[in-house]
C-alpha cells in the first residue's frame, strides 16, 4: 500500500491542486465554507499522504528526511484549522519534487543518449553462409557479422571485409566520419554511414568499449564527493536542529504556527539537491565532449591541478616519425628519390618507412647485392650504382665526402631533434633527410589555455634524447623537460613534484605510462578507449584527442563554481526566509514553501547550465585532426 501511494504521487498532486482550486473557487464564487474548508482538508490529506510514508521509511533507517518537517509541519496547521496553509504547503511540496526529478532527469539525458545508441540486433554469418538477424546478446566473440549502410556496429571488432565510413562520435564524441578498412578496428554503438562491411567480433556486450563507457559515466554519476559527503553529513544534524528550533520557539512563544512555519522554511532541500545536480550535469557534459571523469571525487581534484606532467611520444605528439627536414645536393633529385625508395623497400626500418611515405609513388628500381649494416643503414646495387643509405657512420665506412655546407646542415639536423638519413650515389653526398615525430596540430593552443585557466608548470617527460625532448618543449613553451627517462624514473620524477606541495596530473597514453597514471594526482589518458586507458586513468581523453584536456580542466573548474553557487544560493535562501519570518510580518507557511521550491529548481536549473559548458577559444580544423588521429593509428 505504501510503495502503491508514492508510486502515484503525481496523481496525487494533480488531484491536491483540483481540491485546492475548487476550494477558492467555492469560497468566493459559491461563498461556501463548507465547500472551501473539506476541499483543503482532502487536498492536506492526500498529499501528506506519500510525504509522510517517505518520512517514516527515512525514520526507519534512521535518517531525520525534510519529508519529516513537511509532515509535522502540515499536522500542525491541520490541528490549527489552518487548512489553507496544510494544503497549499503539500502541494508545493508534492509538485517540487515532480519538477525537481523532472529536471534532474534532464541533467542525466547524456547517459540516456548513450543507452538508447545501444544496438538491439546483428546480422550473424550462420553455417550455410547466410547473415540471419539475431539479438545482439546472441552474438558471441568470433563471430562474423554484417553492418550495412546506416547500420549500428552491434560489437567491438575488426573488419574482415569492405570498407566504409563510420561515426564514432558516441566513442570519441567527434563527429567527423572515421574511414574503416580491412584489418580496422571497429566499436559498437558507431555508426556505418555508407559501404558494407563483415567484422569480426572481438568484444561483446558490456566487455565492449562502448559498454565500459556507460557503465564509467553511469558510476561516476553515482559517485558523491567529498562535498556532497559533507552535506550529506550536514543535512544529518540540520534537519533535527530545525526540529528542535520549532519546540524551542513554541516553548517561548507559545506561538504553534509560527513554530510550524519555521519548520517548513527550514527545509534544506536546495542545498541537498545542489551539489549533486552539479556533479551530474558535469559528468553528463564531458560524456558528449568525449571526456571521460571518474566521478565526483575527480572533478574535485582535478580542478586543484597546477602541475601537468606529459609523456612526449603519442600525447604531445603523434606517435608517427615523418621527414621534417631535407636538403638535396646536385640536381636530378627525382632520380635520387627513386633510387633512395627502391633502396628503402628492402628494409622494414621506421625511418625507412618515413622516407618511403615521404617520397610516395615513384619509379621503382631493381635491387641487387643488399647489406645491411648494423647500427649503419644499408648499401646496395641499383642500375649499376652503389647507393649508401644511412647515418654519418656509414658515410664514413663509405668514404662520402661531406663538404662544409653539408656539416652544417647535418649539425642543424640534429640540433633540431632530427634522426639522419643521409644518401650517397657512387661515393657522392645527394640527400639529407631529418625525420622526426610531429607535433599534434593544435597542441600548443591547448597548451595556451591550459596555463590560462591556471596551471603554472607544463613538464614533459620522455625516453628519447634530451635534444628532441628540448626541441619540443621550445617548440611548445613547457616549463621542463627531460629525456632519457624510464618509466620508474616518471614515477620518481612525479612523486618529487608532489612532495614540493604541487597537484600533479600525468597524461599519458595508459599502458606504458600506467605507473604514473596511478601515482599523479589525477591520471589522464589518451586513447582511443582502450580497457587500459579505461580501466587504469582518472580521465580518458576518447580517440587520444588531445584538445579535450583543456575543456575537461575548464569544466571541472566550472563544476567547482557551479557547486559554490548553488550552496551559497541555498544557505542565503533559508537565512532570508528565516529573518523574514522573525523581522517581518509578510511571511507565513505557504510563502515561505514557494520560495524553498523556487529555490531548489533555481539550483537544479543552474546546474543545467553545465551541459551546455564549452571551452572557448580557436579549434583545430577537423580535417587536421582526422590526419593526426591516422597517422597516430598508423603507428
Amino acid at each position: 500500500m505504501q510503495r502503491y501511494i508514492v508510486g502515484k504521487k503525481n496523481q496525487i498532486t494533480l488531484i491536491s491542486a483540483l481540491l485546492i482550486v475548487f476550494g477558492f473557487f467555492g469560497r468566493f464564487a459559491l461563498e461556501s465554507l463548507v465547500i472551501f474548508n473539506w476541499s483543503l482538508v482532502i487536498a492536506s490529506i492526500l498529499g501528506v499522504a506519500p510525504i509522510a510514508i517517505q518520512a517514516y521509511q527515512a525514520f526507519k533507517v534512521r535518517v531525520i528526511s525534510i519529508d519529516i518537517l513537511v509532515t509535522i509541519a502540515v499536522i500542525g496547521a491541520l490541528m490549527i484549522q489552518n487548512y489553507e496553509e496544510s494544503a497549499i504547503v503539500t502541494f508545493l511540496f508534492l509538485f517540487g519534487s515532480y519538477l525537481e526529478q523532472r529536471t534532474l532527469n534532464k541533467t542525466r539525458s547524456a547517459i540516456k543518449e548513450l543507452t538508447e545508441l545501444v544496438p538491439e540486433s546483428a546480422l550473424k554469418q550462420m553455417e550455410n553462409g547466410n547473415f540471419e538477424e539475431i539479438d545482439v546478446d546472441e552474438v558471441d566473440e568470433g563471430d562474423i557479422l554484417l553492418v550495412k549502410t546506416g547500420a549500428k556496429v552491434p560489437v567491438d571488432g575488426t573488419v574482415l571485409f569492405g570498407e566504409g565510413h563510420i561515426n564514432e562520435s558516441s566513442i570519441t564524441g567527434e563527429s567527423v566520419p572515421v574511414s574503416k578498412t580491412i584489418d580496422s578496428e571497429v566499436f559498437a554503438g558507431s555508426i556505418l554511414e555508407n559501404g558494407t562491411m563483415q567484422i569480426r567480433a572481438d568484444r561483446v556486450g558490456e566487455d565492449t568499449t562502448f559498454g565500459k563507457i556507460i557503465e564509467l559515466v553511469e558510476e561516476a554519476q553515482d559517485s558523491k564527493s567529498e562535498a556532497e559527503r559533507f552535506i550529506d553529513r550536514f543535512s544529518k544534524y540540520y534537519t533535527p536542529a530545525v526540529l528542535i528550533l520549532g519546540v524551542i520557539v513554541w516553548l517561548f512563544s507559545r506561538d504553534i504556527e509560527l513554530a510550524i512555519t519555521i519548520l517548513v522554511l527550514g527545509c534544506p532541500g536546495a542545498l541537498v539537491i545542489g551539489v549533486p545536480v552539479s556533479n551530474v550535469a558535469g559528468i553528463g557534459n564531458g560524456a558528449r565532449h568525449g571526456v571521460l571523469l571518474k566521478g565526483s571525487e575527480v572533478i574535485n581534484d582535478f580542478r586543484k591541478v597546477d602541475t601537468i606532467v606529459f609523456d612526449k611520444t603519442g600525447t604531445l605528439t603523434v606517435g608517427n616519425l615523418e621527414v621534417a627536414e631535407k636538403i638535396f645536393y646536385g640536381k636530378n633529385t627525382e632520380e635520387v628519390l627513386g633510387l633512395l625508395a627502391s633502396v628503402e623497400r628492402e628494409s622494414d626500418h621506421p625511418l625507412a618507412n618515413a622516407v618511403l611515405q615521404y617520397i610516395g609513388e615513384t619509379n621503382f628500381s631493381t635491387v641487387k647485392e643488399t647489406e645491411v649494416v648494423k647500427g649503419g643503414g644499408i648499401v646496395a646495387k641499383v642500375n649499376g650504382h652503389r647507393i649508401a643509405v644511412g647515418n654519418e657512420a656509414l658515410m664514413e665506412k663509405e668514404n662520402v665526402a661531406r663538404n662544409e655546407k653539408a656539416k652544417k646542415d647535418i649539425k642543424r639536423f640534429e640540433s633540431n631533434g632530427n634522426s639522419l638519413v643521409l644518401t650517397a650515389i657512387d661515393g657522392q653526398l645527394k640527400a639529407l633527410m631529418g625525420i622526426r615525430d610531429q607535433i599534434r596540430p593544435g597542441v600548443k593552443q591547448d597548451l595556451q589555455k591550459l596555463k590560462n585557466l591556471g596551471v603554472k608548470n607544463l613538464v614533459v617527460l620522455s625516453g628519447d634524447n634530451q635534444g628532441t625532448v628540448d626541441l619540443v618543449a621550445r617548440e611548445l613553451g613547457l616549463t621542463e623537460a627531460h629525456g632519457h627517462m624510464l618509466p620508474d624514473e616518471k614515477s620518481a620524477y612525479i612523486e618529487k613534484l608532489q612532495a614540493k606541495g604541487q597537484i600533479v596530473a600525468f597524461v599519458g597514453d595508459g599502458v606504458n605510462d600506467s605507473p604514473s597514471l596511478a601515482l599523479a594526482d589525477i591520471g589522464i589518458a589518451m586513447g582511443s578507449g582502450t580497457d587500459v586507458a579505461i580501466e587504469t586513468s582518472d580521465v580518458v581523453l576518447m580517440n587520444a584527442d588531445f584538445s579535450r584536456l583543456p575543456h575537461a580542466l575548464g569544466l571541472t573548474k566550472a563544476t567547482a563554481r557551479n557547486m559554490k553557487q548553488n550552496i551559497s544560493i541555498a544557505i542565503g535562501v533559508v537565512l532570508v526566509l528565516l529573518a523574514s519570518l522573525l523581522f517581518s510580518k509578510w511571511m507565513n507557511m505557504s510563502i515561505g514553501m514557494l520560495v524553498h521550491e523556487a529555490s531548489i529548481l533555481i539550483v537544479i536549473l543552474n546546474g543545467m547550465r553545465l551541459l551546455r559548458y564549452h571551452l572557448g577559444g580557436k579549434r583545430v580544423k577537423p580535417e587536421e585532426r582526422v590526419k593526426a588521429e591516422k597517422l597516430a593509428k598508423a603507428a
